[in-house]
């Protein structure tokens, strides 16, 4: 810590004619819980539908309790006045393992973002996600049909009002591949994916004192190259689309409810829990190329209810589900539809401090072969959040 503020504290002395502000924030998040039944180990202490046995016995058999301390977050904002207008910055991270980290408790970056104005750059939510609509949930993941992406980006705002907001970006392109039954052939493993474009994101809102309603639309491009031509070229494209639409209604100050939907195909690495953007498909009669990738249908929703009970007393619950459209190729025991329920109790005794349970519901239903799971965890969670701004004012 002396390090830091020690590396900081040239910039607010370069700074002095000007309004700047500098925040450390974070919580310390301990979760406590019991799997009744068994999840990918992986995932241990999150519920996600898609990481549930896709056969019997897949995961060994349920009954583990956890512990985690990998919602813990880190993280730095500041607001400087420039010639230009306002900049500010903000960088956290939590310690959730992802891709080659998965289950571990490891650095995973969340924004990596800089705004000057009305233009920003850098990793921050997508143009096509809305924090906001989120449930309060203990579960780190979340419903699983929520778009939840933090993306690599440059955006702009041209409207920014209290009740009226419009945001468009150019993101990171991207897309997951599940080549079914031929996913261990050499034909597969010479395909490479190309991404010549960037995804297209734009979100509209307008709101009032009852709450909000919010679109959003995104466009990405998808190809994939065959490096091995010899018996058939199996190069290709695909045109991924979505369109995601949010409400949050105040019914009174005791009672919200929250709700969000989204359709689209080759959209999944946008969802917070889905399976492959693009599968294999048959073309019959095509000697040139008998499979092709095609990108998978989506659609889902979630809505919830927030409940104030007290002052220091609030709940959740709600419902989520996902369907995926499979094709003729894909696995038997390929991911078709998740579903996803929580209830949960939080108690505040003040503002930084909270304790709280929660019950979690998760159910996987495969593609073709009949066989489904079903999972039930109960979580407790203790967090402390903090916080430290240092202000320095204009120069008189």
């Amino acid at each position: 810590m002396l390090v830091l503020c020690t590396t900081l504290f040239p910039i607010g002395l370069w700074c002095q004619e000007h309004n700047y502000s500098f925040e450390i924030y974070g919580t310390i998040n301990t979760d406590i819980g019991y799997n009744f039944n068994s999840i990918h180990p992986d995932w241990f202490d999150v519920m996600r539908p898609t990481k549930l046995p896709s056969y019997r016995n897949e995961f060994g058999p349920g009954g583990n309790m956890f512990f985690s301390v990998r919602q813990s977050k880190f993280g730095i904002k500041s607001s400087q006045w420039t010639k230009l207008g306002e900049l500010t910055t903000r960088f956290d991270f939590d310690l959730i393992g992802f891709g080659k980290d998965a289950g571990q408790t490891t650095i995973h970056l969340i924004n990596a973002y800089a705004q000057l104005r009305r233009v920003g750059i850098g990793q921050t939510s997508s143009a096509f996600m809305d924090p906001d609509v989120f449930p309060e949930v203990l579960d780190y993941w979340g419903p699983m049909s929520r778009v939840f992406m933090f993306n690599v980006q440059l955006r702009y705002i041209p409207i920014e009002r209290e009740n009226q907001r419009l945001i468009v970006a150019l993101e990171r392109p991207g897309a997951k591949a599940d080549g079914g039954d031929y996913a261990n052939s050499i034909e597969i493993q010479n395909i490479v994916p190309v991404f010549k474009f960037p995804n297209l994101t734009a979100q509209y809102r307008r709101g009032g004192p009852w709450g909000y309603v919010q679109v959003a639309a995104i466009a990405k491009s998808i190809k994939w190259k065959d490096l091995d031509t010899a018996d058939y070229d199996l190069s290709g494209s695909a045109f991924g689309w979505g369109v995601n639409l949010g409400l949050v209604y105040k019914v009174s100050t005791a009672l919200t409810f929250k709700t969000q939907g989204v359709i689209g195909e080759g959209i999944e690495n946008y969802i917070a829990d889905a399976p492959a953007d693009v599968a294999l498909q048959s073309q019959p009669g095509n000697i040139a190329q008998p499979i092709q990738g095609k990108a998978l249908p989506v659609w889902g929703f979630f809505t919830f209810a927030e409940i104030t009970w007290s002052k220091a007393l609030r709940s959740s619950i709600g419902y989520s589900m996902e369907t995926i459209q499979n094709t003729d190729l894909q696995s038997p025991d390929a991911f078709r539809q998740g579903r996803y329920g929580v209830i949960n109790l939080r108690y505040s005794p003040f503002y930084l401090m909270m304790f709280a349970a929660e019950l979690q519901y998760g159910r996987r239903d495969n593609f073709s072969d009949g066989f489904r799971s079903e999972a039930t965890k109960i979580q407790f969670t203790v967090k402390y959040n903090f916080s430290e701004k240092f202000l320095q004012k204009e120069k008189s």
